[in-house]
Parts: C-alpha cells; structure tokens; sequence
C-alpha cells in the first residue's frame, strides 16, 4: 500500500513508541485537572489549526460522546497534527460511528503518525469491521504503522471468536515474515493474547506451532524471549516442553 519512501516520516525511536508517547502535557497542572469539556467542545471547531489540535488531544483524556462527531470531522483536517490528535481523541472515546470514517483515512493518509494513531484507534473502537483494515496494515504499511496494527490485533479478543480466528493468519505471517523484529515480537505477543481466547482447535494448534517455530528459529534473541513468553502466558504444554528441553540443552 505503501512505498519505503514513507519511512521518512518516522524515526527510528518514533516508531517503537506507544502512539501517546509524544504527547506533551497540555499544561503544568494537567495531571492534577483535566481540561474544561465545554471549552475543549468549543475549541474543536477553532479556525486555527493549533487550538483544534489542542482540543482534539485534550479528549485523550476526556470521555465525553458529544465531541466524537467533532473528532470524526478532525480526521479529514487539512492539518496532520489536527488528524492524528483526532484519531488520538477517538481512541480515548471510541464509538461504532467512528469506524468507517478510521478505515477510510486509513486508506488515504499520506502521513505515517496519522496512519500510526488510526491503527491504534481502530484496535480501541472493538468492532469485527477493524479486523480486515488492521490485517492489510500489518502485510503492507511502514514499520511503524504495522507495530500497532499487530498490538491493535489483540483487541479482536473482546469481538468475537470469528475475529480471532480472522486475526491469528496475518500475525502468524507477520510473527515469521515480518524484517523488523520489534513487529516481530508484537505479533508473538498478540498471538499469545488470542490463544488464550481459543479451543483447542486446528487454528490453535498452528498458532502454537508458529510460536515454537519462532522460538527455536529466529535470529533476534528479543523475539526469541518475546516468543518464551508469549508461550508460557498461554501454557502449552508443546510449547512449555520445547522451552524446557532447550534451556536444559544450553541454548539460551
């Protein structure tokens, strides 16, 4: 979807932090009150571009369902600032009507810090219509924008179990594909997370396999130990003989 040009927009320390890392405080006193809603509300339709990023990123931490209508608008802003604090906000006040208009920028923004923030909305927001959008930005998207679509993935535990099911092929492909090994790890985290939410099915049994296989195989000892964990948080007792047997053996 898109091209390696892209990564210009990200930096390298951009990429493995949480989307809200970057967010300044929006004022010395901001931990002990959060900003006034009804001045936020207003500042959302601001002409300048700066007061409706500022309200827009104060919704990060007010719950209030009167500015999702606001914040949905915001994602088309001509500003990407205004845009990713937008998808930011949404992703503090998640709601159904916010889904489409998410994918839709998904699809169409230019900037990686929007896409990135957009990803990790649609994971909040909970719905099977985030499955197949998250999966494409984990095959296709920069770097940085496919650590969170692998992280947003683990939200399909709270969809269903169809979404779960839906969601272990990318991430399997992901967790043994992927060249970043950060992405890496986030799949085997977020694999570790849907295993927990499965029968002891067919698709269980090749997400655990995938894990194993990683475990043994990769050759970043991050992933590897991210692996391990992922393994033992689920508890198989395949996986929990293998780790077993290759400690004993000196491996790690």
């Amino acid at each position: 979807m898109y091209d390696a040009d892209d990564t210009y927009l990200l930096d390298v320390e951009a990429e493995l932090e949480s989307p809200l890392d970057k967010m300044e405080p929006l004022s010395a006193e901001s931990e002990a009150a959060k900003p006034n809603p009804e001045a936020m509300l207003a500042l959302l339709e601001n002409p300048q571009p700066q007061q409706r990023m500022l309200a827009a990123r104060a919704f990060c931490d007010i719950e209030d369902a009167r500015a999702i209508p606001h914040l949905i608008g915001l994602l088309t802003d001509t500003c990407p600032l205004v845009r990713v604090s937008a998808a930011y906000g949404i992703g503090r006040n998640p709601s159904p009507d916010a889904v489409e208009p998410l994918i839709n920028q998904l699809n169409r923004d230019w900037n990686g810090y929007v896409r990135k923030g957009v990803v990790w909305a649609l994971g909040n927001c909970r719905d099977i219509r985030c499955l197949a959008p998250l999966a494409d930005a984990l095959r296709t998207d920069i770097s940085a924008v496919r650590l969170w679509a692998a992280s947003s993935l683990a939200q399909m535990a709270k969809v269903s179990y169809e979404a779960v099911v839906g969601a272990i092929p990318p991430l399997i492909e992901g967790l043994v594909n992927d060249s970043m090994p950060a992405v890496r790890s986030n799949c085997a985290w977020t694999i570790g997370q849907l295993c927990r939410e499965l029968p002891n099915n067919i698709v269980y049994a090749t997400a655990i396999d995938a894990l194993i296989q990683v475990f043994a195989e990769d050759e970043d000892l991050g992933v590897r130990e991210d692996t391990r964990a992922a393994l033992l948080r689920v508890g198989d007792p395949r996986g929990i003989q293998l780790i077993e047997t290759l400690e004993q053996e000196g491996w790690f």
